[in-house]
């Protein structure tokens, strides 16, 4: 308790001494601060987790699934973007069809900002594929210069051939996408 007393003590003549600071009459001030942002390129995207190739009624006839793709995208003045995709793991398992053999391809439509790629595309299990490019000043939503959008979409069609000399079986195969902008 005479603790209590002596930190009441030592704290009141401080606060007085900071209240005898204020002027009389109260007072008024300004400052001024300076706030900057550095506004980056940027892409994000998304798509399914999973997507399932159907089969058409006649007999060999190609498996396909259509796959939606939305993204967002923020590019220089100077600089472009673009979504590819590769082939991460091949279909699995072994025996049936691959995307190395070439069994696997895609083509691109409905892009709402950017190009999407053109014509039939053969996905690769070496090497990233064209899906869609995105010119320079580009960007998602606010409409005037940008997209009215938010996000952006497009869609793939994909296409796996079915040949009679697979085996039966269910086979599965992982595809990644990615954005750039620069």
């Amino acid at each position: 308790m005479v603790s209590g007393k002596l930190a009441l003590r030592h704290t009141a003549p401080w606060l007085l001494l900071a209240l005898g600071s204020l002027p009389a009459g109260g007072g008024t001030g300004t400052a001024t601060e300076t706030l900057s942002a550095t506004l980056t390129p940027v892409g994000a995207l998304s798509a399914p987790a999973t997507a399932t190739l159907s089969k058409g009624l006649t007999s060999f006839q190609p498996f396909t699934a259509t796959v939606p793709v939305n993204y967002q995208v923020r590019t220089t003045p100077t600089g472009s973007g673009a979504i590819t995709l590769q082939v991460a793991s091949d279909f699995s398992p072994t025996g049936g069809p691959t995307a190395a053999s070439g069994a696997l391809s895609y083509v691109c439509s409905g892009a709402n900002l950017g190009t999407a790629c053109s014509g039939t595309q053969t996905a690769s299990t070496t090497t990233s594929t064209p899906v869609l490019t995105v010119p320079a000043s580009a960007c998602t939503g606010g409409g005037g210069s940008c997209s009215s959008q938010n996000p952006n979409s497009m869609s793939l069609t994909f296409t796996l051939i079915d040949s009679p000399v697979y085996p039966t079986g269910t086979y599965s195969a992982n595809i990644t996408f990615t954005i750039s902008a620069m």
